[in-house]
């Protein structure tokens, strides 16, 4: 398990957001990005590196504005530290997983991005 801090491993998903091209981060519309230690019990991964939870932009209409809260993209500190064997690993990891998620977001699916190597 590779060491870090929650403030260095919350700078390489800062790091991480960086990546992403800024014409896709001005397209992102009301979405918030966290760190949480573990992935919730209820999610049945352990192992989980990142969660989107919220609806695509590809699936969003009228309806969708009014009075909804922002989606979520959550990287999980613990299971990234346990799974990587270095920091530098660890920096390269969360850095999939951050456009991973956020792929989500713009509506692409686990089979699409494993096809593109974001899986």
């Amino acid at each position: 398990m590779v060491e870090m801090s929650r403030a260095e491993f919350e700078e390489a998903v800062s790091d991480g957001l960086d990546l992403v091209p800024p014409e896709l981060t001005a397209q992102m519309d009301n979405v918030v990005v966290l760190v949480e230690d573990e992935p919730p019990e209820d999610s049945g991964d352990p192992d989980l590196l990142g969660l989107y939870e919220g609806t695509p932009l590809t699936e969003r209409d009228s309806w969708w504005a009014a009075g909804s809260l922002p989606d979520r993209i959550t990287i999980f500190r613990g299971p990234t530290l346990r799974f990587c064997e270095s920091r530098e690993e660890v920096i390269e990891e969360v850095a999939v997983t951050v456009v991973h998620e956020i792929a989500h977001h713009f509506g692409i699916d686990d089979e699409r991005l494993h096809e593109l190597g974001w899986g």
